[in-house]
């Protein structure tokens, strides 16, 4: 009997939130494998805020993900049947899969430059979701944004946005355990709670509840040396303002402009920059795959000395709710790293 497998492919490209009539769910019997090929079973999709960046049509750091195209998404699983010598039947592997419950993956499978391979993995290290959380790209995401770009020191004060999720979570312990005093911004008081009881930081700031202008005065007395920032808008502006002389901000994402229906809205005080001769900076994880798995090793040293704890995760299930999951990252109803489990 053949395997069928169920996918979701992109069917319009949205404008505002996403729509189920965005996307197109079909099922497919999977062909035999030929000679070099491997079949996966995908235990879990991450599920990221670029995601939506990625049905725009528009230059971008990656090509949009195209009409009638299975969505696009890091994934982990295990290899079910295999015709390459590279890999053996219960295999665990990423790799860049899509939104599907199978994939076969062709030749690419063992070469490290093609958009095809797959990663092996050992869940005697962590579980296997955590490859797709502080051993996958958020993680590689905080790391190189934090210690490349934001290049932190000893004593400076870091502030990072988003911070209870996968990428924020791990850039406020990567900067504790780089000597910094450590606020982040989260919309939840069981999240903030989160990132001062459980993962150390110093202070942070729920900006459902509290003043953020006023927060960070009180949080960061001397000023911010790096802000760390995940969601753009006017939280981005209030950390512009109490940025200190020669200040890295490093801007990863902007979940709060990625729906509009309207213009971006850029930093309004963007003069700051000017004033304090700071430096704002995109990070895009894609630029340093080439020591991916040496920030990689460093990582998961830091788990296995207790100095680093993953993020949360939380497991949404089912192929066919992939969009009210997705839409958890855009209404804060999501707490770590998102991933389906389809």
């Amino acid at each position: 009997m053949p395997i069928t497998n169920t996918r979701v492919k992109l069917a319009s490209r949205p404008t505002g939130l996403p729509q189920a009539t965005n996307l197109e769910i079909d099922t497919i019997d999977l062909p035999a494998l030929a000679d070099g090929q491997v079949l996966v079973k995908i235990n879990f999709i991450s599920l990221d805020p670029a995601m939506r960046g990625w049905m725009n049509e528009g230059k971008s750091y990656i090509r949009p993900i195209q009409l009638g195209e299975v969505f696009r998404a890091g994934t982990a699983g295990e290899v079910v049947e295999s015709k390459n010598s590279a890999f053996a039947k219960g295999d665990y592997v990423t790799g860049n899969l899509g939104v599907q419950q199978y994939a076969v993956v062709g030749t690419g499978a063992s070469d490290p430059s093609s958009p095809e391979y797959l990663v092996k993995v050992d869940t005697r290290i962590a579980p296997l979701e955590a490859y797709l959380a502080t051993l996958g790209m958020p993680g590689l995401t905080a790391y190189f944004g934090l210690l490349n770009t934001g290049q932190p020191k000893a004593g400076e004060t870091v502030v990072v946005s988003g911070a209870a999720g996968a990428v924020g979570s791990v850039v406020g312990q990567i900067a504790k355990l780089k000597g910094c005093r450590v606020v982040g911004i989260a919309g939840d008081q069981a999240k903030v709670d989160y990132c001062v009881n459980e993962l150390g930081f110093d202070a942070c700031i729920n900006y459902k509840t509290q003043n953020v202008r006023s927060g960070l005065r009180a949080a960061c007395p001397q000023g911010i040396d790096v802000y760390f920032d995940n969601v753009g808008g006017e939280i981005l502006d209030f950390a512009l303002e109490q940025i200190r002389l020669k200040a890295r901000i490093v801007i990863c994402g902007a979940i709060s402009q990625y729906n509009n229906t309207t213009p971006v809205k850029g930093p309004s005080n963007y003069l700051s920059l000017l004033v304090n001769r700071a430096r704002m900076e995109g990070i895009v994880v894609f630029d340093n795959a080439a020591n991916y798995g040496t920030a990689a090793r460093e990582m998961a040293g830091w788990i296995q000395e207790g100095k680093l704890h993953s993020p949360k995760v939380q497991v949404e299930h089912g192929i066919e709710n992939f969009l009210p999951a997705l839409l958890k990252l855009f209404s804060g109803e999501n707490f770590g790293k998102l991933v389906l489990a389809p």
